[in-house]
């Protein structure tokens, strides 16, 4: 008799939230893993760089406090992947000191399965000499070595099967370095014996929670359900409902094409699904196809320290020099190079942003401003935090008391929120390895603690 899969995804990100009572209806399920999502990239490199969650430590204690009790006390494995965000060994770390914490005040015991996801420089080097990396797209430069060595934390996105070897190993909860997003979801189904089409399309839907349903969010509860020739998505909360609408169009969500998927060592093709209600609010897909790739690559992620930030934020509500931004924006960015000339362009970078007006778009906003008032945020990047804070100073006192023509006051162009005006960010970074690199053997470590 065949057994249908059945997997709980809390939220699309731990530390999101979700509301308790639909976890606890996807508990009253056979369930066979309860697996979360952890990280992401959509914020940029910086996360990775300084080594820092993406959410507070609050939110994922939070969640793991209900997900861990719960998962423990009914036997069903639990997965978090990509843990503290960018699954780097600081954030794999930081999210195994809180599963500590939380099995220490619940006098818990369990068996942590650990798979780490970071790569030394040398492996990187010598992956680089062998000929195994590659651009991850035409637009990305090939990687130097002076790229490599100048990048502290590289980590590559693990696909299923360091994961289902850890469900066999008999790890409880298994907390993944940097993982292909659907991974963890289609380690369940692909643990089962189910076919990893079907279980890799489920997890792409999975991994974001609720976002597959009407109204959509990140912040609830989901359930899927593999069978062997299809799979089903519902909601877990009365409030919200899954359609074939709903599901189909999540299934474009974060792709460049609108049926093929690449991932590790396979690509997903979704051009014969279909999507249909099978009863109210229930979902089922069928069709999803996995071709296993000639060659194994795997998604290589690394970010580096390249300059630092200063920022201010503030308001302009004078018909006159809003009429007159361009001018007076430009006019400032060259009276500070003017007074800094004896520091070469080359180290910093003086940007302004004039939300209201085309903040977002900049000059490919299609539409002509009509509003009374912007806020404008002027940034400085450079080489160092002293510089940036200096030439930042400068723009702002410079704007501050510009006599631009027509002006009827003496002074205070600009509206502060805050005091001080100036916000010293800190530390700027770019994705210095952003690359694929074919897998030569088992590329991921997993501890078992």
């Amino acid at each position: 008799m065949n057994t249908d899969i059945r997997i709980l995804s809390p939220c699309g990100m731990l530390g999101y939230g979700f509301p308790e009572q639909s976890f606890r209806n996807g508990m009253g399920y056979e369930l066979h893993g309860i697996v979360v999502d952890a990280g992401s990239t959509d914020g940029g490199p910086h996360k990775l760089g300084a080594g820092v969650s993406i959410v507070s430590k609050r939110a994922v204690k939070k969640d793991l406090d209900i997900i861990i009790p719960n998962g423990l006390a009914r036997k069903i494995p639990i997965i978090i992947g990509s843990a503290g965000g960018s699954g780097a060994r600081t954030h794999v770390n930081w999210t195994l000191d809180i599963i500590d914490e939380i099995l220490k005040e619940r006098e818990l015991k369990a068996k942590v399965s650990v798979i780490w996801a970071d790569f030394t420089q040398e492996e990187i080097k010598q992956a680089n000499e062998e000929g195994r990396i590659q651009a991850l797209s035409p637009n990305i430069p090939p990687l130097t070595t002076e790229h490599i060595d100048t990048t502290n934390s590289i980590v590559a996105q693990m696909g299923h099967e360091p994961i289902v070897e850890a469900l066999k190993d008999g790890g409880e909860i298994i907390v993944c370095g940097r993982a292909y997003d659907p991974s963890p979801f289609a380690a369940i189904g692909i643990y089962h014996g189910k076919d990893p089409g079907l279980s890799y399309h489920l997890g792409k839907i999975l991994e974001c929670g609720a976002l597959c349903a009407e109204p959509g969010t990140t912040k609830d509860s989901i359930l899927g359900t593999i069978s062997d020739d299809s799979f089903t998505v519902q909601s877990l909360n009365p409030d919200r409902t899954c359609s074939p609408t709903s599901v189909a169009a999540h299934t474009f969500y974060e792709k460049e094409h609108p049926y093929i998927l690449h991932g590790p060592g396979f690509t997903l093709d979704l051009e014969n699904c279909r999507f249909e209600e099978i009863e109210k609010g229930v979902v089922r897909v069928t069709g999803s196809r996995f071709l296993p790739a000639a060659k194994y690559y795997i998604k290589l992620e690394g970010a580096r320290r390249v300059a630092y930030r200063t920022f201010v934020v503030a308001g302009i509500r004078d018909p006159i020099l809003i009429g007159k931004l361009a001018e007076v924006e430009d006019y400032v960015r060259n009276q500070a190079r003017e007074y800094y000339g004896e520091i070469p362009e080359s180290d910093y970078q003086i940007q302004f942003y004039n939300y209201g007006m085309n903040g977002v778009l900049g000059n490919k906003e299609p539409e002509s401003f009509n509003g009374h008032e912007i806020g404008v945020m002027f940034e400085v990047v450079a080489k160092t935090q002293e510089l940036a804070n200096s030439i930042c100073a400068t723009v702002r006192s410079t704007f501050l008391h510009y006599g631009y023509e027509g002006r009827k006051s003496t002074a205070g162009n600009l509206a502060f929120p805050f005091a001080p005006s100036d916000i010293e960010f800190g530390p700027v970074y770019e994705f210095s390895v952003y690359h694929l690199m074919e897998m030569k053997n088992n590329a991921f470590r997993i501890e078992h603690r």
